[in-house]
């Protein structure tokens, strides 16, 4: 229950709100507790006796403990739940935080649909079990200590028998929370399962619907959710197997409560009014009993939710500063890599080989190479998304693990292969990295991209909202708003991967010869990824990379004459263009 015992340890940013709820617990157990005394005490001197002014007296009273009862435990609801909602709101931000640090390595591993579940359904049973479940347990268990010493006082037999629910119960409920922690655990992995075939659904709708594929996806979530439920029956059977046995156990107690009671009151050593407070007592003791029984299960979800949230938050982050670290300034445009060798984590095969190569100042690089040959991989390794297996890699001779990662990746302008645009306008996307942006900046950095005549041609111009993920526009078109959108940046070192692959040639050859004088005069260096060699062939050197090695490097007319595998490249591109 260490996880529990984190949350519970978070309260303390809350301790006064909790202390209130607290408070307003321990008042409303002594208004519960006050109130079978007030029955005993009308009954034996009031209805007994005939005493009506006792009577009334008592009525009033009784109102006085009814109001107390009420406001009591509205105070420690509303406290119990505001200060759920603090923990809540502090873990959701905390994971937040810590998801935005994590490594790229993390990301490669970790399901979305996992961290998803984890920031929303597990801290929801967390916030619910603060709110509900844990004022159920510190209530019960006050509730018992005090309605026991009271008991004990009226008749300690009676007492005993009564009390001898308190540990079988007790027992039982340890029993059931250690059978089924792991139960628990398994019902919120399989909703992140259902959430991750929901969420790729979702995503890949236009494929589903283009290949027919409705029925298998409906059959595939089906299946999924079958076993969602099959597996929350599981726990719906735990909780029938233990429960009967805690009811049978009031019921038998009850019994036993009003036989040797009954006994008492005829023998004339108990009063009809001390047996009605002593029952009265015996429910206020069984309700607690109860509850913490239906607070078992929540308790058990709860921490098996609150496992797997600090799973996320305690994850290493992989890639962080030096206790040295220091910022990113000025750069000379002397980029090198000394014998650099890479594997992705949890890779059988190393994605780089002892790649070794130095750039010049105000040099424009190109990196070509077939599909998975580690193009993109060496343009990774610079900003530090992942640190090198073996080897080095330097800027002006300073090792990249020596500057600080904020300003490092800062100074680095990157237009990823994978388009990603958020929900909000064109010039909201363009700006991202520059809020502050003027329109003016916005507007020379799209016509950079060849994007301008497309924006002003809609209705609402740079403020046309582009939708989740960009629906509406084409590949192309959002490859050039985030081509803008970097150009904006204050880069020093600009890398392109691949950044055209969805332009057609004409205009992707606009957007180079835009971008020739803008890279030479802004960046120190510049590196352009790409398939196609007609993107490539004006760069000062072009970089070959074949199966993780650099295996030739030099201009386009000389690997045209020293590299076979230039060549082949060269005219299998040709011959595409020919057959088109």
């Amino acid at each position: 229950m260490q996880s529990i015992q984190r949350v519970l340890g978070s309260l303390s940013t809350y301790r006064w709100t909790s202390l209130g709820a607290l408070v307003s617990l321990l008042l409303l157990t002594i208004a519960n507790a006050m109130t079978p005394q007030l029955f005993r005490w009308g009954i034996d001197e009031g209805i007994t006796k005939k005493n009506l002014e006792i009577v009334l007296i008592n009525a009033a009273w009784m109102v006085v403990a009814a109001i107390a009862r009420g406001l009591f435990n509205f105070g420690q609801s509303y406290l119990a739940e505001a200060a759920s909602q603090g923990v809540a709101y502090d873990l959701r931000n905390k994971i937040f935080s810590k998801i935005q640090n994590l490594s790229f390595s993390y990301h490669d591993r970790a399901q979305t649909s996992q961290l998803l579940t984890r920031v929303t359904s597990d801290i929801e049973q967390i916030r619910t079990f603060v709110a509900t479940s844990l004022i159920q347990v510190v209530g019960g268990v006050v509730t018992l200590m005090s309605i026991a010493v009271i008991l004990l006082a009226m008749n300690w037999r009676l007492a005993l028998i009564t009390l001898i629910i308190v540990p079988i119960t007790g027992w039982l409920m340890a029993q059931f929370v250690t059978r089924n922690n792991k139960l628990f655990r398994q019902v919120q992995e399989q909703l992140s399962d259902l959430n991750a075939v929901l969420q790729e659904n979702l995503i890949g709708i236009r494929v589903v619907k283009a290949f027919v594929r409705e029925s298998t996806e409906k059959s595939r979530y089906t299946t999924l959710n079958d076993a969602l439920v099959k597996a929350n029956m599981k726990t719906i059977s735990g909780i029938r197997d233990i429960f009967p046995f805690i009811f049978l156990l009031s019921n038998l107690v009850t019994l036993a409560v009003f036989g040797y009671g009954g006994v008492e009151v005829v023998g004339g050593r108990f009063s009809i009014g001390e047996l009605v407070a002593f029952n009265s007592y015996l429910a206020l003791i069984l309700q607690p009993i109860v509850l913490i029984g239906f607070a078992a299960p929540a308790i058990a979800q709860s921490a098996a939710s609150a496992e797997r949230v600090y799973e996320v938050v305690d994850a290493e982050i992989e890639i962080r500063d030096r206790p040295d670290a220091i910022p990113f300034d000025t750069c000379g445009g002397r980029i090198t890599f000394e014998n650099v060798s890479f594997r992705y984590p949890g890779a059988a095969t190393e994605a780089l080989k002892e790649v070794s190569f130095e750039t010049k100042p105000n040099e424009l690089i190109a990196v070509l190479g077939m599909t998975g040959s580690g193009k993109s991989t060496i343009m990774n390794l610079i900003p530090r998304f992942y640190d090198v297996t073996q080897g080095a890699i330097r800027i002006d001779g300073r090792d990249v693990r020596d500057f600080n990662l904020k300003s490092l990746r800062s100074r680095i302008g990157i237009v990823f292969q994978e388009t990603t645009l958020f929900s909000g306008t064109i010039r909201e996307n363009i700006t991202y990295a520059k809020p502050n942006a003027t329109l003016e900046e916005v507007i020379e950095v799209a016509k950079t991209a060849q994007i301008h005549d497309f924006i002003i041609s809609l209705p609402n111009g740079y403020q046309t909202v582009v939708g989740e993920r960009g629906v509406g526009l084409s590949g192309g078109q959002k490859q050039r708003i985030a081509i803008a959108r970097t150009l904006l940046t204050n880069y020093s070192i600009l890398i392109l991967d691949d950044s055209t692959s969805a332009v057609d040639a004409k205009t992707a050859a606009q957007i180079q010869a835009e971008l020739d004088g803008l890279m030479r005069q802004k960046a120190c260096t510049t590196f352009v990824v790409a398939q196609r060699i007609s993107t490539v062939k004006n760069a000062d050197r072009i970089f070959l990379v074949d199966k993780g090695r650099l295996v030739a490097q030099g201009t386009h007319e000389e690997l045209m004459q020293t590299s076979p595998l230039y060549g082949v490249i060269l005219e299998s591109q040709v011959k595409q263009k020919e057959n088109k």
